[in-house]
Formats: C-alpha cells, sequence, structure tokens
C-alpha cells in the first residue's frame, strides 16, 4: 500500500529522506562536471593514444560495476568493453566466520581473463579505495603490461597503488551531501547501517562520479564514438531531470511520482528495448532493491517474452478473483499484480536542449509516456509484448526516450527511474 499523501507533501518527504538521498541525485549534473573538469585536470586532456585498445575491461562493484555496463552498451559492438565483477572472496578462517568484517568489499577479489595482455585497458573505480583486491589486480594488470586507469579517492590505498604500477589515476568526485542521521541506509531503514554495518546502502547518485570519467577516457580513445560536446550536455540532462523531478513537483506533472504510484503493490516486468534501454532496466531493477526494497525482473526483448511468459499465466497474471466472490475482504492484504514497464530508444527528432525550470515532459526531450493506442512504428518484440499483457490484463506502461544520441537517451532513462525507485522506498516506508 502506498501513502500517495507523502509525494505531495515536500516536507514530509525530506523528513523521510534520512539519508538525502533526493538532494544526492539533484546533484548528480554537479558531479558530472565536477569529475570531468578533475579528470581533464589530471592529465586525461593531454592523452595522445596510439590507437584504440584491444579491450575494456572494467573492475570494481555496485555503481562502478553498473558504470561498465552501460558503457559497454554504449559502445556497441565497435570495442570490445566487459565488465569485471568479483570472482571470489577471501577464504575466513573457521574461527573468525561469525565476526563480519568492517565492510564486505574488504573479502573481494577479483581476477583478470587469461586473455589479458599488453593490447588491453584495465579501468578500476572505486567510490571508498581501500579494497585490497583491486589494488591486487592492479599489480596483476601491471605485471601483465596492461594500460591501467584508476578513479579512486585522493589519499586511498587504490589511488597510492594506481602511482606504483604506472596507471593514470583520476580522482573520485565524493557526494556534498551528508546523511540527516548518523548511520542512515537507504530511505525508511531499508538496509541500514545499524541492521547490517558491513553492508551499507549506496549512495544513489555515485553511479555518474564512476561512469563520466570512463565515458571521458573511450571518448579519448575512441572506444565510445560521442559528439565534442556529449558530457558537458549529460550534466545539463541530469539537471534537467532534477527540476521535473524536485519533490515540490506535484504528482500529476512530476514523471517519478506517476511512476512511483504505478509500481506500488505490484511485481515490476522491466522489459527493454536495445542495449542501451536494457542497461537504464538493470540499472533500475537494481535500484528498487536498494532504495524501496521491492524486487523485479529486468530482461531485454525479445528474449524476455519467453522467459517472462510463465509469470502471465501463473497467479500473479490474469488478476482475477479466487472462486469465492462473495468472501469477506476487509481484513485481506491488497493482491500483488504484475506490471509491465517497457523501456525503449526510439530516436526521433533532435530534441532541444533544456530551456528552463518549468520545461517537463518531452517538452525538453525527456523520455514520455507513450499511449497505448500510439501510432507510431513498433518493433516485433515490442508489439508482442502489448499482445501479450493485454491477452492477459496486465498493465503495461512504456516509457520511450527520442532523443538522437544513445547516451543522452540512458541518461533520461536511469535519472526518471531512479528518482522513480527513491520515491517509491519513501513512500513505501511511510505506509
Amino acid at each position: 500500500m502506498l501513502d500517495d499523501t507523502l509525494l505531495d507533501d515536500p516536507a514530509a518527504l525530506q523528513r523521510a529522506d534520512h539519508d538525502r538521498a533526493l538532494l544526492a541525485l539533484a546533484g548528480s549534473g554537479a558531479r558530472v562536471r565536477t569529475a570531468l573538469r578533475l579528470a581533464d585536470a589530471a592529465g586525461l586532456d593531454r592523452l595522445r593514444p596510439d590507437g584504440r585498445p584491444r579491450a575494456v575491461l572494467v573492475a570494481g562493484h555496485g555503481s562502478a560495476l553498473t558504470a561498465g555496463e552501460m558503457l559497454a552498451a554504449l559502445a556497441g559492438t565497435a570495442s570490445l568493453v566487459a565488465p569485471l565483477p568479483p570472482t571470489d572472496a577471501a577464504p575466513v578462517p573457521r574461527p573468525d566466520r561469525a565476526t563480519a568484517p568492517a565492510a564486505f568489499t574488504a573479502g573481494l577479489a577479483w581476477q583478470l581473463p587469461g586473455w589479458a595482455g599488453p593490447l588491453d585497458l584495465l579501468v578500476i573505480s572505486s567510490a571508498g579505495g581501500g579494497e585490497r583486491g583491486l589494488v591486487a589486480l592492479a599489480e596483476q594488470a601491471y605485471a601483465r603490461g596492461c594500460a591501467i586507469v584508476v578513479t579512486a579517492p585522493e589519499g586511498s590505498p587504490l589511488a597510492e597503488a594506481a602511482l606504483q604500477v604506472r596507471a593514470l589515476p583520476l580522482p573520485f568526485v565524493p557526494s556534498a551531501v551528508e546523511s540527516a542521521e548518523p548511520g542512515a541506509g537507504a530511505p525508511g531503514g531499508l538496509g541500514s547501517a545499524a541492521a547490517e554495518p558491513d553492508l551499507p546502502a549506496e549512495d544513489p547518485a555515485a553511479l555518474w562520479a564512476h561512469l563520466a570519467p570512463m565515458l571521458a577516457l573511450t571518448q579519448k580513445l575512441g572506444v565510445t564514438q560521442l559528439a565534442y560536446d556529449a558530457l558537458p550536455l549529460t550534466a545539463d540532462l541530469l539537471d534537467a531531470t532534477a527540476v521535473r523531478c524536485r519533490p515540490d513537483a506535484a504528482a500529476y506533472t512530476n514523471p517519478a511520482k506517476g511512476l512511483a504510484a504505478r509500481l506500488a503493490g505490484t511485481v515490476p516486468l522491466l522489459w527493454a528495448e536495445g542495449q542501451v534501454a536494457g542497461a537504464a532496466a538493470g540499472r533500475f531493477a537494481a535500484q528498487l532493491a536498494d532504495r524501496a526494497g521491492r524486487p523485479a525482473l529486468a530482461g531485454l526483448l525479445p528474449q524476455v517474452l519467453t522467459a517472462h511468459r510463465g509469470m502471465f499465466t501463473g497467479q500473479l497474471g490474469a488478476g482475477a478473483d479466487p472462486d469465492d466472490f462473495f468472501r469477506d475482504r476487509v481484513e485481506e492484504p491488497d493482491p500483488l499484480h504484475l506490471q509491465v514497464l517497457l523501456l525503449r530508444h526510439v530516436p526521433g527528432e533532435a530534441a532541444a536542449a533544456p530551456s528552463g525550470p518549468d520545461t517537463a515532459g518531452e517538452a525538453d526531450g525527456g523520455p514520455g509516456e507513450v499511449p497505448a493506442d500510439d501510432a507510431g512504428p513498433r518493433s516485433f518484440g515490442a508489439t508482442r509484448a502489448h499482445r501479450l499483457a493485454t491477452a492477459h490484463d496486465v498493465r503495461l506502461t512504456e516509457y520511450a526516450s527520442r532523443r538522437s544520441d544513445p547516451l543522452h537517451a540512458l541518461v533520461d532513462l536511469v535519472a526518471l527511474t531512479d528518482f522513480a525507485a527513491v520515491y517509491l522506498g519513501l513512500a513505501a516506508a511511510r505506509s
């Protein structure tokens, strides 16, 4: 059950947002600008590459790994970009198994693929810079002759290790927002540091502090084919979304609040068309779990239709009542139903840049909800998705970004859904 009155009460939202996630998301554009400026100051603007690397490996965890997945989606098939997640954890002696380390990431380990060598580039990104496994990974890459770039806070062990292995060090831009309450975790106390001290909630806007230096680097190397002004405009788009999705905007004009209300009391199926929308759907599923404590299933069209078909033919799909129609429902909880959210990137006419604080929806080129009877062209997968949802009385909501630039379409979809996940978490916790 969603407390929708909270969504239209900015003061109540501020009180419920213990770790100031909404404020952190509002500062995403500023973090992108700062990250780009510091990357140039660190020597990225003076980089003169001899050519593109054979492969770009992106190592990290959490939003750093998500940034690597988004980079792979933007690079497409022109270059090999492979996220490198932790593959193992350091063994813990039996007497120490009941005692959790100061941070879960302290026990993680990474391993280079066997084929990685002098033709490849390793990008390591960390918000804390204290992971011993990432330090060991940098030493592995140095021994194999890989080029190395490290994004980490200045003065951290990882940043110091970068100098030892002759890596290009890029500073990580931390959030300027501090939690209102010490030890506060996700909104409403979800995943609070007090409950799981070694698994603290992640800064929801850290993604952009990881992704911005990666994009600046890969643009310089020719791994991603971005326009010369694509990265500065990314910061402007994040600012525009922050204005549209601000807490004091009414729910009927705030697309993030409207999306949160649609997902309340449902099991979301996040379907995406194309790699860019797929990266946004995967990010949304992770944010729904982290910020709202809600499970969601994400997948790419058309294969997701067969993977999720059983959800429609099961108890959640039809939405029909049990046999006893006249039973007393007063004491029963609201039943869960499926909700399909279809994310698409449909390049159309070039969208105008954000022009003012009151622009909203597709007026500033942002993602808009596509009507069910939209006469625009649809792919076979999207058409079949609509037919499947209609046949089983499942609500399908479609959001599409019509920006021509894939990076800007990704920013649109991710920024909107990030705000929606936080709003849903705040309202659900209040309920």
